[in-house]
């Protein structure tokens, strides 16, 4: 299928790579369509595109890359309306932002994508101990970039 972007031009994925959240996201319930978009094998942040709206995307990553004693406690009725059978199917990824040389990540509001229907919901955590700018990691500002020296 074609997906108009107004990042990435138009781009063709497989039909069977649509990630739907029938609920849609917090803030665009009416965008439940998506597509992940990997800018290269190693990477360890990605491009969540809506598929309903060309100008939508958002910066997601695994945030047991950065956070590792993170867990999102999903309940049976949720495991249900994913269809998800094992804990083993599912992949989490949070919101990227950058906040103040920092790049954060949205652990109050974490995305839950089953592997296998490639169903998904935006969980709402109450536990205090996450944020919705939990930082990731510090971002290089220019003068901490390497510069090339010249002769």
């Amino acid at each position: 299928m074609e997906v108009r972007t107004t990042r990435f031009g138009v781009i063709d994925i497989a039909e069977d790579r649509v990630i739907t959240f029938d609920k849609g996201l917090l803030g665009f319930p009416e965008r439940r369509r998506y597509c992940l978009l990997e800018p290269g094998e190693d990477a360890c942040f990605f491009w969540l595109q809506s598929l309903d709206d060309p100008a939508l995307a958002f910066v997601v990553t695994d945030p047991a890359m950065f956070v590792p004693e993170f867990a999102v406690p999903i309940r049976a009725e949720q495991m249900a309306e994913l269809g998800l059978a094992r804990l083993e199917d599912a992949q989490v990824f949070v919101i990227v932002n950058k906040v103040d040389g920092f790049l954060t990540g949205n652990l109050q509001g974490p995305l839950v994508v089953n592997t296998l229907s490639r169903a998904g919901e935006q969980m709402v955590i109450a536990e205090k101990r996450w944020t919705t700018r939990h930082p990731l990691m510090k971002v290089a500002t220019s003068d901490e970039r390497p510069t090339a020296k010249t002769a």
